[in-house]
Formats: structure tokens, C-alpha cells, sequence
């Protein structure tokens, strides 16, 4: 779909790789076995060395893995704004620079994931979330409590947050929150809205949720993540700068995420 590409790295990746292959294959073509004798222009030169270097990295990046950084902190606490972190891209699939076409399924977010996908409001942007829903699944929110199919999720308290820097943010509740297969934490606020509701989730979509519930972004406002938009599955943070102290939190780096 024509609103889905946009002029962002990858594009000029490809761009540059397409670009730097024709005229490499031209100069070799019309040069012959006499192109390292031929006199080359600097496009020529630079086209022929960058070439390679290109390609790697467009396929390690589109296929292999990508790096983001966590820029909000609506997956507090299990993700710190600084953090940097890396994203498994054949996790559901290996899609086509820019385009985005899956053309090998090799699997499918399952509940519990973090996952990076396009903000379906605007493609251009990425976000992070937690899968909390799968096609098929119907999903309650209501109290702070999420029931998935009719069960609701074991929770446990754990302490009271004690790393925000807002007095409200200091009022929060760490607990934990078992998703399938993945025991994870969340933050709570008591006293917040509650976003409840009920919503069964359609084929070839997913429902997603932020680790801080009161404070993101995310299905319970602007609904379901289209396949489609599917990124890839974050596995460990691998850098963090941590804006207040001034350096890295060392304790975080190499941190896999659960």
C-alpha cells in the first residue's frame, strides 16, 4: 500500500544499493576485462567500494536484526527510557525492504512478546508493546486486571515504585503479571482512569498493551496492530544511557527481555 513507505533509513539503503549496483554493473559491463586499466570517475570509485558494504547492511537490518531505542517510558518497568535494545526481524517473518511484504512466514507473535511494530495510526513511526492478544482471543480489561478468554491472570504484588522522578509515578505498584508462559512486571497506578473494556480480537490482527497500563499509549485507545505492521520481536537491551545520572546503567546492558 502506497501509505505504508516512507522515506525513512531503509529506504536509503535500498536506494543507495540499487543505485551503487547499476553503476557498478554498468561500468563493469562497458569496461570489460579493461575496466582496471579505465581512469574512474569518483560516482564510479565510491559506487564499486561502498557497494558491498551497502548490501550487508541492508540485509543484516531488514532481515537478521535491527537496533532501537526506547524513547517514552510506557514499558516502565520492564523497559527504561535509554535503553537501547535489539530486535529480532525474522521472528514473524522476513519482509521486503520499505515495502514490507512477508514473503517467508517463519512464525507469529505469541501472547507475552515485546514486539516492535508500526504505529497504525501513522506507519512512519515505530512503537513497542507487549502482546496481549493473539486472532481469536477476546481480551477484558476492567480494575487492572486483564481476563484473557474468560481466565483472568494471576498477579502478584511486589513493591511500590520507587524510581520515578513525578509524585504520582511514585505512587505506583510493581506486580506481576503471568501471560501465557511469560511472567513479567507491570506498573499499576490505583487511583488512575481505568481504560476497561472487552474486545475480540480479528484474524490477522494483534492487541497490544504497554507495561506501564496508565500511562501508555496503545490498543485500548487507537485498537488492533495489523499484521502487517509487525517489525519484530525485541530480545535483549545491548545499550543504555540513563539521561539522569549522566552515563550508562551498566546493570541493564546485555539484559534480556522477558
Amino acid at each position: 500500500m502506497p501509505n505504508d513507505i516512507h522515506w525513512d533509513f531503509s529506504a536509503l539503503l535500498l536506494t543507495l544499493a540499487i543505485f551503487s549496483g547499476a553503476v557498478t554493473w554498468w561500468w563493469k559491463r562497458k569496461h570489460g576485462e579493461q575496466r582496471e586499466e579505465v581512469k574512474q570517475g569518483l560516482v564510479v570509485e565510491y559506487s564499486r567500494s561502498f557497494f558491498p558494504v551497502i548490501v550487508i547492511v541492508l540485509l543484516l537490518r531488514s532481515f537478521l536484526i535491527e537496533p532501537f531505542r526506547i524513547p517514552s517510558g510506557s514499558m516502565l518497568p520492564t523497559l527504561n527510557v535509554g535503553d537501547f535494545i535489539v530486535v529480532n526481524k525474522f521472528s514473524y517473518g522476513l519482509r521486503f525492504p520499505v515495502f514490507h511484504w512477508n514473503f517467508l512466514p517463519l512464525g507469529e507473535p505469541e501472547s507475552g512478546d515485546v514486539a516492535v511494530f508500526r504505529y497504525p495510526p501513522d506507519p512512519s513511526k515505530d512503537y513497542i508493546k507487549r502482546v496481549i492478544g493473539v486472532p481469536g482471543d477476546t481480551i477484558r480489561y476492567v480494575n487492572k486486571r486483564l481476563t484473557v478468554n474468560g481466565e483472568e491472570l494471576e498477579y502478584e504484588y511486589i513493591r511500590q515504585y520507587d524510581e520515578g522522578t513525578s509524585f504520582i509515578m511514585r505512587e505506583a505498584e510493581v506486580r506481576t503479571e503471568q501471560l501465557g508462559e511469560v511472567k513479567h512486571e507491570i506498573l499499576v497506578l490505583g487511583r488512575a482512569f481505568d481504560q476497561g473494556g472487552e474486545v475480540t480480537v480479528p484474524e490477522g490482527h494483534y492487541f497490544v498493551m504497554g507495561d506501564n497500563r496508565d500511562n501508555s499509549e496503545d490498543s485500548r485507545r487507537w485498537g488492533f496492530v495489523p499484521e502487517r505492521n509487525l517489525v519484530g520481536k525485541a530480545v535483549f537491551i545491548w545499550m543504555n544511557w540513563d539521561s539522569t545520572l549522566g552515563h550508562p546503567d551498566w546493570g541493564r546492558i546485555g539484559t534480556t527481555i522477558k
